[in-house]
């Protein structure tokens, strides 16, 4: 009995604890991109470009609520550990209002752009229409996923993992029933993809709103709790940042994206498919750094600088074994898993010969995200930001549009570049966390 206590009570139970139902909600959420590049893959090349041309401007705008996200969900964690309740319900309420209010606007702005976007992103114009349509619709629900997404964090900052996986689980299985019917059913191809996609996300973020107000935390906040601008200033303070980071980020895969495309339509849907396929074997760091962030934040209320040592130690070790695995999965289904994505056997053996040389990096690149979550629960999202503008535009973006345009590339050469860029952040975040500079007073 004992033993069973003291494992409970460990660091690391904990720490896989919470995980583990954020680990099933990335697979469940990728799984979702997953159908739907299957599904539409088995119609074609040109089907697979009209999906994926718009995808880095969908990451793009989704910016605005996963920087609430974040930081609602850091100063929840912090005041769940000092049992400051009352700041629980502003935090959250705040979050959710700004959540809404910004991503509403984004919502509005990325529908009169949605014409122009495929252009810029320079899709040949025989898929011009389908991108543009297909992107509009699954823009639709957009302000249902903002709040989704914020709710989500709340409950994650007070160690409930469980419900958004639960909803996620619904979503995932109503998207795959809803594009076969749409897609295969009533033939309507990428235009359907983008139906099913749409009434699933709606029906999450409904589901969502109804479970968070269950929440015995949280099933206050609709009619007693006011929005504070306080509150809201503090959580502006670390989303900022976040917003800013993940402006770098998708800002830099757009352009990342626009420069593979002149390298014609095949090698573009290899390119965007191996993405896609790539994900489920990095999701192993995102639930741990939802985790960690926690469990850092939590620790930063209680300042308990032992347990802040512990979760840190824990979360990076177990990153760095499970993405070795994961790694060399990776490296050995890299053919059958582009194939299970297209019909074109040029595509799946282009798109698996960079699955292949990513493999080995796996392990930074999980290294990389649960280092992220350790400042996000430390209420330091500022180097966070100043290491992914610095990798992705100086590492990545630069290199790749000098060999394109002037040198001449191959995907194979612009992929090393996003594996040096992966590589170099690491580094730039591990650097701190070991000379111990990242929590300066913060657990004084």
């Amino acid at each position: 009995m004992d033993f069973i206590k003291n494992k409970k009570n460990s660091i690391l139970f904990a720490l896989i604890s919470l995980a583990i139902p954020t680990i099933i909600e990335e697979i469940l959420s990728t799984l979702l991109q997953y159908v739907d590049t299957a599904m539409v893959g088995q119609l074609g090349e040109k089907a697979t470009a009209s999906v994926s041309v718009t995808t880095t401007i969908g990451w793009l705008s989704f910016c605005v609520p996963a920087a609430f996200a974040v930081g609602t969900q850091t100063l929840i964690a912090q005041s769940y550990g000092r049992k400051d309740f009352g700041a629980i319900k502003t935090y959250a309420k705040s979050g959710i209002i700004m959540a809404f209010i910004f991503g509403l606007i984004m919502e509005i702005i990325c529908i009169v752009l949605a014409p122009f976007i495929p252009i810029w992103m320079g899709a040949e114009n025989s898929i011009q229409k389908d991108a543009s349509t297909y992107f509009i619709i699954i823009l639709i629900p957009f302000f249902l996923r903002s709040i989704q997404s914020v709710m989500a964090g709340a409950l994650r900052g007070v160690k409930d993992s469980k419900t958004p996986m639960v909803i996620s689980l619904i979503s995932n299985i109503l998207n795959v029933a809803l594009n076969y019917l749409f897609i295969y059913a009533l033939s309507m191809g990428v235009i359907g993809a983008a139906i099913g996609s749409a009434i699933a996300y709606a029906i999450g973020g409904i589901l969502m709103f109804i479970a968070f107000g269950k929440n015995q935390l949280f099933n206050t906040i609709y009619s007693k709790e006011h929005f504070d601008k306080t509150i809201a200033s503090e959580i502006l303070k670390l989303a900022i940042p976040l917003f800013a980071s993940h402006v770098a980020s998708c800002a830099g895969y757009v352009v990342f994206a626009a420069q593979v495309t002149t390298l014609g339509t095949t090698t573009f849907a290899a390119h965007s498919i191996a993405v896609t396929a790539e994900q489920i074997f990095y999701i192993a760091g995102y639930g741990l750094r939802a985790a960690t962030s926690t469990l850092v934040g939590i620790a930063v209320g209680e300042k308990n600088q032992k347990k802040y040592d512990k979760v840190c130690r824990s979360s990076l070790a177990f990153t760095l074994g499970m993405q070795c695995i994961t790694g060399f999965l990776l490296f050995v289904t890299a053919y059958p898993l582009m194939s299970l994505f297209t019909s074109s056997d040029e595509v799946a053996r282009i798109g698996a010969s960079v699955l292949k040389i990513v493999a080995f990096s796996e392990p930074f690149y999980g290294l990389m995200i649960v280092a992220e979550g350790i400042f996000y629960g430390l209420g330091n999202t500022k180097l966070p930001f100043i290491t992914e503008l610095f990798g992705m535009w100086v590492i990545r973006i630069i290199p790749t549009y000098i060999f394109v345009h002037y040198i001449g590339a191959t995907i194979e050469i612009i992929w090393y570049f996003m594996i040096a860029d992966n590589i170099i952040k690491t580094i730039l975040l591990l650097i701190p966390l070991i000379r111990k500079k990242s929590i300066q007073k913060v657990l004084a």
